[in-house]
């Protein structure tokens, strides 16, 4: 898969996949992630943390990259724990930069969290316009990281 290839995500996008799912799919197997697993662990952070409107999922899922790569696994690893919260910030701080928060209801203008809000969501057509990009965009500015 080339990791930004906006027809793949938008096809990932219309089989069901969230935000979450499509940025860890990226790069997963790079890390030995299988892409069925990664699907799976991802599978409740779209729509800003199972639909709550909080962190968006294309971030978790940038963020979930970051610790494949840097995370610690060892007792007392330190060195790796604070690599992995240096480069997770360093990413949080590249894309609040440039789109103004991390949260998914800041981000698209709706609380999908509230029925009403996410049907409003759905007919306004804001996952096959602004989604896309902001999943795009996530993966180009953790692959600069990693």
């Amino acid at each position: 898969m080339k990791n930004t290839d906006v027809d793949l995500i938008m096809d990932l996008f219309k089989k069901g996949f969230n935000c979450a799912q499509i940025v860890l799919l990226s790069n997963c197997n790079d890390f030995g992630l299988n892409s069925e697993l990664a699907k799976k662990i991802a599978g409740g952070f779209g729509g800003g943390l199972a639909r709550s409107g909080d962190v968006c999922g294309a971030v978790t899922g940038a963020l979930m990259l970051i610790g494949l790569k840097y995370g610690n696994y060892k007792d007392d690893d330190l060195v790796s724990k604070d690599n992995v919260n240096k480069t997770g910030n360093d990413y949080l701080q590249m894309f609040k930069n440039e789109f103004g928060s991390i949260k998914c209801k800041d981000l698209i203008k709706y609380d999908l969290s509230i029925e009403d809000e996410a049907k409003k969501a759905r007919e306004s057509g804001i996952f096959k316009t602004l989604c896309p990009l902001l999943v795009k965009r996530s993966v180009e500015l953790v692959e600069n990281i990693l």
